[in-house]
């Protein structure tokens, strides 16, 4: 596709389809960014196929490489390549709009969310996350590794990830699978036509990248200066969202830090809304519904705190895209591009077993129901929604028998 061309409008029916296919994940899509590419592979990927595996992984291991909400970010360009424009907003839109208004919904209430039934919902929503990653790593692992040199980049990967951890550990193994692909996968075949499917001119790119610098730039002035609440609080949730790698989890250390000591909230209250974010479907960078309206005194303040956390990673891909989709057919590209998606498998295995495993794993129950739902979703495809059902229902009847 030639970047620099303007397409078509996108049929009205698919941005539709698009706003209801993300609806649906964002409903039901738990466990966080890493549990969120395997709800979509699962449901655009293998079921819609609205892409390839292999432009569905160059995508992914773009969005983990870039500063942002990577789940987020690989909806909106999902969304852009169905249905255009339009259909990106409506992705966004859709995929985060359940979890902000639910964040919003308990900003007052957010001790109702301890107890024994909200620990035993968490608990199941967490082995969910644990099948859907472990799907995610196996099928992944199937066309991105296929031979032992990408099966070392994935092993070299999660063990850096392994012993480095965080963000920093999540972008220098990229940065090492990349160079490792550079000097181990250079005699590849070409990539394949269908590459990542963008709708971004370079002009538009061009002036993405340049409203995210300047947004970046002038907004800690511009707050100083007007000195009104709704701008602190965007200036505040846009440089928590454009400097973060590696996710919500992630991003959170930073937002605490602007919000806490500043006295804008206190810690029992960003930490009670921290544990509700966990309990819900959607995006972790929602909280911002529960933090913003927190922050400001009043629900008004959700609007500033949800736009300010999330545009910037969306300025940043939509940037990028346009020339992403000419560098991708340069061979060292490629070779770097094949070492970064083997990466990608080594760190969703990573974090399928630090944190998923570990913080969902407690007993020999959980194992074998985990075992199961791994048969019923790979050999018997039952949909996400009644896999979290079943295991809130298993993790329910479990507490009350203990």
């Amino acid at each position: 596709m030639n970047a620099d061309r303007e397409t078509t409008s996108p049929d009205t029916g698919r941005v539709g389809e698009v706003f209801l296919a993300f609806l649906k994940l964002g409903l039901t899509s738990f466990g966080g960014p890493i549990a969120h590419l395997g709800y979509f592979r699962d449901e655009l990927v293998l079921r819609r196929k609205w892409v390839s595996e292999d432009a569905y992984a160059e995508l992914v291991a773009l969005c983990q490489f870039l500063p942002g909400p990577a789940s987020s970010q690989t909806g909106f360009v999902l969304g852009l390549a169905r249905a255009g424009p339009l259909g990106a907003i409506a992705a966004w839109t859709a995929f985060t709009l359940p979890s902000a208004l639910l964040m919003l919904a308990v900003a007052s209430g957010a001790s109702r969310l301890q107890g024994g039934v909200a620990a035993a919902a968490i608990h199941g929503l967490k082995l969910v996350a644990i099948v859907i990653v472990a799907q995610a790593v196996w099928g992944m692992a199937r066309s991105l590794t296929p031979d032992l040199r990408r099966v070392t980049i994935a092993v070299a990967a999660a063990l850096v990830l392994g012993l480095w951890g965080g963000a920093t550990g999540q972008v220098a193994a990229i940065v090492i699978g990349g160079v490792a692909g550079l000097f181990l996968c250079r005699d590849l075949a070409a990539s394949p036509a269908e590459g990542l499917p963008t709708r971004v001119s370079r002009r538009v790119g061009m002036t993405s990248l340049t409203l995210f610098g300047a947004l970046l730039f002038s907004l800690p002035v511009m707050s100083a200066a007007l000195g009104e609440p709704g701008w602190n609080l965007f200036d505040i949730f846009y440089r928590a969202g454009a400097l973060v790698f590696g996710g919500g989890h992630v991003v959170l250390p930073l937002l605490r830090a602007e919000l806490v000591p500043t006295g804008l909230m206190t810690d029992d209250q960003f930490l009670a809304g921290y544990g509700a974010a966990q309990a819900l479907p959607g995006p972790l960078f929602a909280i911002a519904g529960y933090l913003g309206p927190i922050a400001a005194g009043g629900a008004w303040g959700a609007l500033p705190a949800i736009l300010g956390v999330f545009l910037p990673g969306l300025l940043i891909v939509i940037g990028i895209l346009p020339f992403w989709s000419h560098l991708r057919h340069n061979p060292v590209t490629r070779s770097i591009v094949a070492g970064v998606n083997a990466a990608v498998v080594g760190i969703l295995a990573t974090a399928l077993y630090d944190p998923l495993w570990t913080t969902g794993i407690g007993s020999l129950a959980d194992v074998a129901a985990v075992g199961a739902g791994l048969v019923a979703l790979m050999r018997w495809h039952i949909p996400p929604i009644t896999l979290v059902v079943a295991m809130v229902g298993f993790s329910a009847v479990g507490a009350t028998l203990a």
